[in-house]
């Protein structure tokens, strides 16, 4: 090859090396601006001013490298990036801050034989989402009981997202609900954005359905939808002690949330894939509205119905809001679920 004929390809691989240069600084710009917003020390002032000073050192380096192809830019980027990347890895996770109430506690289970005693059984009264009586309970279950496992979706912001819950059924008629969640402290509210940037601690929380399901339903007033999952008792065993490990594992190594990564249905899929090896990963999985439709094509749910069927029959939130607090609130809410044998009525 000549030299004329390398001197094009040359620029090309230059160019190439100059817009990749400037996405990088650019990405790193943004993302390092948002992180610092939320972790830096101090109060907003202090962490806007951080981030508004990275986001301009960037620009600095940015302007240089393009119009003075500054080695010392190309240089020095990196090296800040590294500093940043080493700071943003060493920021710990803590089970010691003031968190709000309703995850003030960590699920502890303890297993004895077949029995699984779990302390801190979330069991609130609502009365608003400010005004509730705080009761958390130690409960027994016996595994060679268990009897039916349901999953509950939670939709407050359109069709593509739903919080996910897991209820397990035993033969005296009791459930205890499983739901992974941000665990806030008490000047927090929930931020898909700051759910990427180590904005809450991850926390698994077991609580009796009136009050974890009744509360989306009858307080918030989000849909809510019940489906029963087809599942043999020992893979019923198995997820219901995945979620016990889980929660124990928090209260020693406590954790980070994660929108995408480590979210409610992500995890949930981790543990249901140590039991059904060869789960096909989807799309569905991170947009959790629309998991139905992937649990019903790999023989998730009870057979013989449709996904409209499902749908239809498992939109609880009237049912909820007319049982409200009553004491068969379990079983009203799945009067006419597909899939369920009726419970026997007290």
């Amino acid at each position: 090859m000549t030299k004329q004929q390398e001197r094009p390809r040359l620029h090309l691989l230059g160019a190439i090396l100059r817009a990749v240069s400037v996405l990088a600084i650019l990405g790193f710009a943004a993302w390092g601006a948002v992180a610092l917003f939320y972790q830096a020390p101090g109060p907003a002032p202090i962490r806007l001013t951080a981030a508004v000073l990275w986001v301009a050192v960037s620009l600095a380096v940015l302007s240089a490298y393009l119009h003075w192809r500054s080695r010392f830019a190309a240089l020095i980027y990196p090296v800040l990036i590294a500093a940043l990347l080493f700071w943003w890895q060493s920021i710990p996770a803590s089970n010691t801050r003031d968190w709000a109430h309703e995850v003030a506690q960590m699920t502890i289970g303890v297993v004895n034989g077949p029995e699984v005693t779990l302390a801190n059984v979330r069991n609130f009264d609502w009365r608003t989402s400010t005004d509730y009586t705080v009761r958390w309970e130690n409960r027994t279950y016996d595994l060679d009981k268990i009897a039916s496992v349901d999953l509950f979706l939670s939709y407050w912001s359109g069709p593509a997202i739903a919080h996910t819950l897991i209820s397990f059924g035993f033969e005296d008629g009791s459930f205890v609900t499983f739901s992974v969640e941000i665990r806030k402290e008490q000047h927090e509210s929930f931020s898909e954005i700051g759910g990427f940037f180590k904005e809450f601690e991850t926390s698994v929380v077991a609580a009796d359905e009136r009050d974890i399901i009744r509360v989306r339903t009858n307080i918030r007033k989000e849909d809510v939808y019940l489906y029963r999952i087809n599942m043999a008792k020992p893979a019923m065993r198995s997820l219901f002690m995945a979620y016990v490990d889980e929660a124990n594992k928090l209260t020693e190594t406590p954790r980070f949330y994660n929108t995408i990564t480590a979210n409610c249905t992500t995890i949930v899929f981790a543990m249901v894939n140590r039991i059904v090896t060869g789960l096909p990963l989807d799309y569905r999985l991170l947009f959790s509205g629309y998991l139905p439709a992937y649990i019903i094509e790999v023989n998730g749910f009870m057979p013989g119905f449709t996904l409209e069927q499902l749908r239809g029959g498992g939109k609880i939130s009237a049912k909820a809001q007319a049982a409200d607090r009553a004491a068969d609130f379990s079983r009203r809410i799945r009067d006419g679920v597909p899939g369920i044998v009726p419970l026997t009525r007290p």
